[in-house]
């Protein structure tokens, strides 16, 4: 598995997203509640030891209560993947997200998307910049999301972090709120992903490539193929799976990847 470096963190350039462990299937509510009852935490860790054993060395997860209990169990049970912790915003304020990010173990955390899209869409970008300041002073790699391109425009201006998180969409505008709301409505344009991937390649850090697969709207081989042409050498790519759909999906996923991605 190719890797590169976040940081002085070193990861495979596939990281498995957690985003369906999670309940977020950006698809239907009833999609959403599905993942919930079928990612118990014995399937969760069967995933996670699969992807080890498939070359991936890190994993996008949320700051959510059932991810840290569940990290505390795959790590006592011998799991190696390095956590790179997403925010997320029903445990409290960003710093407090990012402090049970710390205190869990993980060794890189980000802002959430929708949060950095809203701050940045109401100049209350101040709450970043004490967040990653937090990461920084315990010497965990720093990151932001966003879906819009506005967030990277300001950050790089704006803000010391070692990388960031690249939605190739913008599905809902959190101009009014941050957070995901289940069952709004939500648009996967290619303008969106045209005007992301072309601000990629001019930004000054490592991108994770994520929601290439349009939260399956897209076909993998297509997704795959198109990210590999948008990819620097020290880009990455976030996926996440749903096995209860195909079984072998994320060997499936690694192959494109391996098949694509230079």
């Amino acid at each position: 598995m190719k890797t590169t470096k976040i940081g002085k963190l070193t990861v495979s350039r596939f990281l498995l997203g957690g985003n369906p462990f999670s309940g977020f299937s950006h698809q239907s509510p009833e999609r959403s509640r599905e993942m919930v009852h079928y990612y118990s935490h014995e399937n969760i860790k069967k995933v996670l030891f699969e992807a080890e054993k498939l070359g991936i060395t890190g994993t996008i997860l949320r700051t959510d209560p059932h991810i840290g209990r569940l990290l505390m169990e795959y790590w006592d049970e011998g799991g190696k993947l390095t956590w790179l912790a997403q925010t997320a915003t029903e445990v409290g304020d960003n710093s407090t997200a990012v402090q049970k990010a710390i205190n869990g173990g993980a060794k890189a955390c980000h802002i959430h998307g929708g949060v950095m899209d809203h701050l940045v869409a109401t100049g209350n970008t101040d709450e970043a910049k004490r967040a990653v300041d937090l990461m920084r002073k315990n010497g965990i790699a720093a990151g932001i999301a966003g879906h819009s391109t506005k967030v990277f425009e300001w950050a790089e201006k704006n803000l010391d972090v070692d990388y960031y998180m690249c939605c190739y969409y913008n599905p809902t505008i959190r101009d009014e709120r941050p957070e995901h709301v289940q069952g709004a409505k939500e648009m996967y344009r290619e303008e969106d992903r045209k005007a992301m991937t072309d601000l990629i390649k001019t930004l000054s850090k490592p991108v994770v490539h994520y929601k290439i697969l349009a939260a399956g709207r897209n076909k993998p081989e297509d997704a795959f193929a198109f990210a590999a042409t948008k990819m620097r050498p020290q880009d990455l790519v976030c996926v996440g799976v749903y096995h209860r759909d195909s079984p072998d999906q994320l060997r499936q996923n690694v192959e494109l990847f391996n098949k694509y991605v230079k």
